[in-house]
């Protein structure tokens, strides 16, 4: 999937921009156009032209959709109708964002649209799965049903979501504390120490000559030192954005140590969860996997179950792509399986979905267990180096006091 940027006239009258994804740009145009807009132009996003979304209330977090969810659940039960239900959760919901689109849809359905439709058209706020589970509850009439299935689903993906968080959280905080501490160091002690060694006019150890030339350096370059570390990151940010930075960031993200069998793992509960989901509501496999494609957020997994909807529209079994991929652990392709044998495949996917769960917890908890040492190490080794250029100085001269 390419994002690309557009610049559209509504069927308003009024011009619009924004991103779009598809396979080509025909494709884009053509979803463009389903959607009631006549594109003015259409080119490739980039990190320089994507359209960038400033609008007050901040990104739509699973959290807040599955709360949406459940209070729509609630209402409807009670016997309010959509348009009423709608119209008090746009006043109660606490995201300005979701609160916003939620007007717009209230109006898009009082033009005679339906729910489905005008979620649909706000891909920023209610993702294509709960868009395709909508549409897919208004069909068979199990509305309420498709929208308590959804709030379960982003419950998962919230807490799963919370849980990656965490185990990243730690390690970048005491990184920048580290980094804080060097800065210090070398900014304000380290040059108060050189003064005082130079009018001794002892030979100094390595260690600390090494230290104090770190100093000199960061204090007469450190513009260059932010230039650089700020070049780093927005070189890194522009290579993610192409498509083999996408397979590269892909590949260390399921390689690395102690974060890989994080990330696989919560790629399987993901995987296991949605497509579920998916195929309780009702969905065709097909269109399933091609919305369970565009949920996952490493490009390996997105393009691998691109594959498997292909092999699957030939009559090949859905576990046989995923067990040959590698990419998923044995017991994804082996629950499928027994599920494709025995009729179950959506109860399978549920039990593999609530088993990858408990793993990412427990991951979570050995990734953090492993961290904490290794962190303490890193920052012991620093202190001890920073300590030794000051104390070698000292205890060199004091000896050669003690021989006088």
């Amino acid at each position: 999937m390419a994002e690309f940027v557009y610049n559209a006239i509504d069927k308003n009258g009024k011009e619009k921009k924004g991103n779009i994804e598809a396979e080509n740009k025909e494709k884009a145009r053509e979803k463009l156009r389903k959607e009631g807009m006549v594109p003015i132009e259409l080119r490739e996003a980039t990190a320089l032209n994507k359209e960038i979304n400033l609008q007050f209330g901040g990104k739509v977090k699973p959290r807040d959709l599955s709360v949406f969810c459940r209070q729509f659940v609630s209402m409807v039960s009670a016997g309010v109708t959509i348009l009423d239900a709608i119209d008090m959760l746009s006043t109660q919901t606490e995201n300005k964002k979701m609160a916003a689109a939620l007007k717009e849809v209230l109006l898009d359905i009082r033009k005679g649209e339906t729910l489905s439709s005008s979620l649909g058209k706000h891909p920023d706020v209610f993702p294509s799965i709960m868009v395709s589970m909508t549409a897919a509850g208004e069909a068979s009439g199990k509305l309420e049903t498709a929208f308590a299935r959804m709030a379960v689903q982003f419950e998962k993906s919230a807490k799963v979501s919370a849980m990656m968080k965490k185990a990243a959280v730690y390690p970048i905080i005491v990184a920048l504390v580290a980094v804080g501490v060097i800065i210090v160091m070398l900014v304000k002690i380290i040059p108060g120490y050189s003064d005082t060694f130079a009018q001794l006019g002892v030979e100094l150890p390595w260690i600390t000559r090494a230290v104090m030339g770190a100093s000199n350096t960061f204090i007469k370059y450190w513009y260059l030192f932010l230039a650089g570390t700020l070049a780093v990151v927005l070189g890194i940010k522009v290579y993610k954005s192409t498509e083999s930075g996408k397979k590269v960031f892909g590949k260390m993200a399921i390689k690395m140590p102690i974060f890989g069998k994080l990330n696989v793992k919560t790629a399987s509960s993901l995987f296991a969860r949605t497509l579920s989901t998916l195929i309780y509501s009702g969905l065709p496999m097909m269109t399933a996997l091609d919305i369970v494609a565009k949920t996952m957020s490493n490009i390996l997994y997105e393009q691998l179950l691109v594959k498997v909807r292909e092999e699957v529209a030939k009559g090949v079994p859905m576990s046989e792509p995923i067990t040959q991929s590698g990419l998923f652990p044995p017991m994804v392709g082996h629950m499928i399986k027994i599920g494709e044998e025995t009729g179950e495949v959506e109860e399978m996917l549920n039990r593999l979905a609530d088993y990858y769960d408990e793993e990412v917890e427990i991951a979570t908890q050995t990734v953090m267990a492993a961290l904490e040492p290794m962190i303490i190490l890193v920052l012991a080794a620093i202190v001890i180096v920073l300590v030794a250029a000051i104390m070698s100085p000292m205890i060199a001269m004091y000896g050669a006091m003690d021989n006088m």
